[in-house]
């Protein structure tokens, strides 16, 4: 379904609950009747039985904050293919005035098979759900709630809002296995007769009063976890619930950021004991008619105990060449196993479908299933992209472009002196040998997923060995790898830094390193942090790598950022090593900006240049801000500042190789509100950036502000060119991508992104990470997504 046709059904559904209503008219106002009214956001997952699935959902605007808010509302097959999409407009009531009409959708599934649905529910401009009060009613017997707020930038936890005080209402959950507590605040006429029963309805006990309008109890490990759920009951179910392990997690918890609940304990099944029974939700693959392959799918067991899972495959329009590598699978506590469908593409071309059904043998009553769809030809992915990708909900790359890589994609490539990539995978360095992707677990684990070579090609490397921080070193292409630790002061935060390939620069020995050592941090500010920034400078001895003393460049470097954007803070020519940096400023000086430096370290004289102030990264104190810097084939540096929404500026040193003058920054766009710098420079010196570019009050989410994934690039001589936006989300409100911008040899530009949503009901039901590779052979004319041919 496209953006438009989805909101002409927005349209329709909201008419065929709200008579008299129409485009440009006021709906007219009904009762909600739909339930338990709830704040917060997140959605429902229905174990739904084969029939007509019918979800309504209500909305009451609670008009504190005059913000625009609009309910979105997906409805998603177990195989997350959305089968409806409904919106509930803002009530147009002003700030202040307080609970308005309620309005309400329906949505309904032909569901012909049985399988865990899934209702998605976000706000536009409201992404913590603190201004709207919604409901759901439905005709499935089994469900559970969800409740998954915005992510903040504090330690997780979902408290379930009721806001419905003309009532009672209980909470049923999982009681965690140990010692817990259960707190409720903002109780509409007292804690009496708050009380936990078990699923027998025995009561396990009372909450004690707490204050004028709280209540709290502590229950002790063990106790009657063998009959669940419990059920929390509220005589007045208006109340904010904290439960450990449930809306608040310690390390150790069984469910961790899974806020599950149900207002019902008649709804209840066993959903997270089965959370990623079966994953991926769908596959699409494409392939010449008539040849085999196979894909594989990941079965797990979320549960404490052993677990034996039934397989089969269900062909819903007629029998096709597919198979199972395996009818059931047994699998211990917490293991995942694969499973892979073998299949042939249709030899008389179109396109085939079958439903892969997992069933857990001790849970009869549960099962899902995962579609595979084969079409013959080649995927979409293989040419050139129509820009931007737009993301649609649940639809990434492999389902709308049949994006399946046969390469690491875990992290960026980086590329040797004969082009060769090279990546981190989380197990190891992956190499491309012989035709085939092998990866060497150099035996320890990587701090970061940067690769550097030198003039010999050797291959460089952070990791952590024995416990502590070391450079890695290979002269073999990756096969073996030697160690040196990494000096530094224990238990104090440290990141690192490393010299990698942006386009111009190789240097002659092992790579410069820049240590990051926290030792100061401001409970008022939180991205004000203060740093020692050193720079050491190994060097092979005898065939064995070596660090000396470092140097001292800052005693109050703001930070390191780099889990998008993953910039660079240091380039290398000759004997000169450049770094730039940002610092942190006395919050009573009211800084423009963190202040970005540049200095120069002289390899030959041994000596450190002063600091060169390039320029003001906006806002004043913040981490975010880190500046990168890269140079062109001439050895001009070219840097930018870091800012977190703003423009960056951007700055040319006045010689070659010489970082002690430089242009007067000015703003790579005008108004442009940028955010994690990607930069590199190309075989022909045209500067590229890669950063989170956000826009407000446009198609596809005009109603509110979406974060985007937006390129530009700066040709020799002439002014940065508008950004062009690569990657539109699937969901408006706070995004990020995770992004990382490589060159190889050839000027080739490789973009590896992870898209991640802020909200939680989104992310928690994807398992694993989402990562894709698009690559420019033609300095960001086109772009696509990266096939193995593109690296091999």
């Amino acid at each position: 379904m496209n953006r438009g046709s989805a909101r002409i059904l927005s349209w329709v559904l909201f008419l065929s609950a709200c008579p008299g209503a129409g485009p440009g008219a006021s709906p007219v106002p009904q009762e909600d009747g739909l339930g338990l009214s709830l704040g917060g956001v997140g959605g429902v997952y229905f174990l739904a039985e084969p029939g007509e699935l019918t979800v309504e959902v209500g909305k009451r605007d609670r008009n504190r904050r005059g913000s625009r808010t609009e309910l979105r509302a997906l409805l998603a097959g177990p195989d997350r293919r959305v089968v409806q999409e409904a919106v509930i407009p803002d009530d147009g009531q002003p700030r202040g005035s307080g609970l308005g009409p309620p309005r309400r959708v329906r949505l309904s599934a032909r569901a012909e098979r049985k399988g865990v649905y899934a209702l998605n529910v976000t706000v536009s401009n409201d992404r913590y759900g603190e201004d709207v009060a919604w409901s759901f009613r439905t005709n499935c017997r089994r469900y559970v709630v969800e409740t998954s707020r915005g992510h903040k930038d504090e330690a997780h936890q979902e408290p379930i809002v009721l806001l419905s005080p003309e009532r009672p209402g209980d909470v049923c959950f999982l009681p965690r296995e140990g010692a817990f507590e259960v707190k409720v605040t903002g109780l509409a006429g007292g804690a009496g007769g708050l009380a936990v029963f078990d699923s027998g309805g025995a009561p396990v006990g009372a909450l004690k009063e707490e204050g004028k309008d709280g209540a709290s109890g502590a229950f002790p490990a063990g106790v009657r976890r063998d009959a669940v759920p419990w059920r929390l009951h509220l005589p007045r179910a208006q109340a904010t619930v904290h439960i450990d392990g449930v809306t608040r997690w310690e390390k150790g918890d069984a469910r961790p950021d899974l806020a599950v609940w149900s207002p019902d304990p008649a709804s209840w099944f066993p959903f997270t004991d089965h959370r990623w029974l079966l994953t991926p939700y769908s596959r699409t693959v494409y392939g010449p008619a008539g040849r085999a392959g196979q894909v594989a799918f990941q079965v797990r067991n979320d549960s404490a105990a052993r677990k034996t899972v039934r397989l089969a495959l269900e062909f819903p329009a007629g029998g096709w060449p597919a198979r199972l590598s395996a009818d059931r699978v047994a699998l211990a506590p917490r293991e995942s196993a694969p499973v892979i469908v073998h299949y042939t593409v249709p030899a008389g071309g179109g396109e085939r479908s079958c439903h892969l059904r997992a069933a857990p043998e001790d849970v009869p009553d549960f099962s899902t299933y995962s579609t595979l769809t084969v079409k013959a030809g080649e995927p979409p992915a293989s040419r050139p992209l129509s820009l931007p990708l737009v993301l649609r909900p649940y639809q990434h790359e492999n389902e709308q472009f049949g994006y399946l890589p046969d390469y690491p994609v875990e992290s960026q490539p980086y590329f040797d002196l004969k082009n060769r990539p090279f990546l981190w995978n989380g197990a190891g360095v992956a190499a491309f040998r012989d035709g085939a992707w092998v990866t060497q677990n150099p035996g320890t684990s990587g701090r970061s997923t940067k690769i550097a070579f030198d003039r010999d090609n050797d291959l460089y490397l952070l990791a952590t060995s024995g416990g502590h921080p070391a450079i890695l070193r290979s002269a073999d292409g990756g096969r073996t790898f030697d160690a040196c630790a990494i000096p530094g002061r224990e238990g104090l935060p440290r990141t690192f830094d490393i010299e990698q390939f942006s386009g111009h620069n190789v240097p002659e020995g092992p790579p410069p390193v820049l240590r990051y050592t926290q030792t100061a941090a401001d409970p008022r500010l939180i991205w004000r942090r203060l740093n020692d920034l050193e720079l050491l400078l190994p060097r092979k001895e005898n065939g064995r790598l070596t660090i000396g003393e470092p140097v001292l460049i800052s005693r109050k470097c703001i930070g390191f950022s780099a889990h998008s954007g993953i910039p660079a803070s240091v380039v290398s020519r000759g004997a000169r090593v450049h770094v730039v940096w940002g610092e942190a400023t006395e919050p009573a000086e009211k800084a423009p900006g963190v202040p970005t430096y540049a200095a120069t370290w002289d390899r030959e004289t041994g000596k450190l240049s002063a600091p060169v102030l390039i320029s003001h990264g906006a806002p004043a104190n913040d981490v975010h801000n880190t500046p990168s810097i890269t140079m062109d084939s001439q050895g001009y540096l070219h840097a930018l500042a870091g800012t977190h929404g703003r423009p960056f500026p951007y700055a040319r040193s006045l010689k070659p190789n010489d970082a002690s003058g430089w242009t007067e920054a000015q703003p790579a766009g005008e108004g442009l509100p940028q955010t994690y710098v990607g930069f590199v420079c190309g075989a022909d010196d045209t500067l590229h950036l890669v950063f989170r570019l956000w826009r407000s009050g446009v198609e596809p989410f005009p109603a509110s502000q979406h974060a985007t994934l937006a390129w530009q690039r700066k040709r020799p001589g002439q002014a940065w060119e508008p950004p062009q936006v690569l990657v539109v989300p699937p969901f408006s409100e706070y995004s990020v991508f995770y992004h990382r911008l490589t060159i190889d040899h050839a000027g080739r530009l490789f973009l590896s992104y992870d898209y991640w949503s802020t909200h939680w009901f989104y992310r928690n039901d994807h398992l694993g990470s989402r990562r894709a590779l698009l690559m420019s052979p033609d300095g960001g004319d086109t772009w696509k997504l990266a096939s193995g041919e593109d690296l091999g």
